[in-house]
């Protein structure tokens, strides 16, 4: 479909997922408003790497604007005119989220909370909120729909749980029209060091590493690829909006692997065999850790048709090629909170 004179809101848009959902969005033809956290350095995070791939005709499509969630009058000038707006905006280390909850509430909940209110106010026909399946904690059933309960292991699981129930509230309340979209671990390029397979992938890859050093090697993960994590999005922003308007979907594969298993896996694509050791700085508080995250997808599949179509082990090797070309700007081991 045409998409030439479509104005989109992006928030998080310097950050991993964010930056990917902006070169997606203005390869489809939109017009894209793209938020980026202010720094007086200028700098737009990582979607100043999306901004050096793409021609200077989509480009020609993208507003960027400097500012914060918690600021409500940035918000609303953001969202002004915007038929669809992508909330990301987000702090999402775990680890951090020990040290510095406050934070978290201010950013993942009160951010959200301008975000809606501008929605809301201005008469937004689509607000897709980003969740976690952090949201679920330890499964208690696998795979896990939309259904399943949610647990906060972490202040910032918490904060995420408490995000997405207010985009429920001004639904049911106010009528706003909202999907929630909950991303099962997404890597691939840009990703931070402070992700499994990125960590993998450049301890396995850099002379200075004589082995690989991980946390907690028996937790399981449903690891989905960025871009189908960004086309999903599309998937969802582009559907009749009465088959998707209100409800929530599970973004992931269906498919959990092991951290001790991802670590053979990938060692296997990229043809290293460093041993693996487990460090206790890097050990999430035993009931913090999350044991098993596997997604049901059988709903956004059967709803709106969306799937992932890259594989675990294509994914691990192009998120490698990105890598490559870096180790010189990467300190492997140091720990990435």
């Amino acid at each position: 479909m045409s998409n030439d004179s479509t104005l989109v809101a992006v928030t998080g848009a310097g950050g991993f997922i964010g930056s990917h959902l902006v070169e997606a969005l203005l390869r489809s033809g939109r017009r894209v408003r793209a938020l980026v956290r202010y720094n007086g350095r200028g700098q737009r995070g990582l979607l100043e790497e999306s901004e050096r791939k793409l021609p200077a005709e989509l480009l020609a499509n993208l507003e960027v604007v400097a500012g914060d969630v918690t600021d409500p009058r940035c918000v609303r000038a953001l969202v002004k005119d915007c038929q669809t707006v992508f909330h990301l905006a987000a702090l999402i280390g775990i680890p951090y989220s020990y040290e510095a909850p406050h934070s978290y509430v201010e950013t993942n909940i009160r951010g959200t909370l301008n975000m809606l209110e501008a929605c809301h106010d201005l008469g937004v026909p689509h607000f897709i909120h980003t969740s976690t399946s952090e949201v679920y904690g330890t499964a208690r059933t696998t795979p896990m729909d939309e259904s399943h309960p949610l647990q906060a292991q972490s202040p910032y699981a918490a904060t995420k749980i408490a995000a997405d129930k207010l985009v429920e509230s001004w639904a049911a309340s106010f009528g706003l029209p909202m999907t929630i979209v909950r991303p099962f671990n997404a890597y691939g390029p840009r990703q931070s060091l402070r992700a499994v397979i990125p960590t993998i992938v450049v301890q396995a890859l850099h002379k200075k590493c004589e082995k690989i050093s991980l946390g907690a090697l028996d937790p399981v993960r449903d690891l989905t690829f960025v871009e189908d994590v960004a086309r999903a999005f599309l998937v969802v922003a582009d559907a009749a909006p009465a088959a998707v308007r209100g409800k929530t979907y599970n973004l992931g594969t269906g498919q959990g692997i092991s951290i001790g298993n991802l670590v053979v896996l990938a060692q296997e694509v990229l043809g290293t065999a460093k041993e693996v050791e487990t460090e206790d700085e890097r050990l999430r508080p035993a009931l913090s850790e999350v044991r098993t995250l596997i997604s049901n997808n059988s709903f956004i599949r059967h709803d709106i048709g969306w799937k992932p179509e890259i594989t675990l082990q294509e994914g691990i090797k192009r998120t490698a090629e990105y890598f490559k070309t870096r180790l010189d700007r990467v300190n492997p081991e140091e720990y990435a909170r």
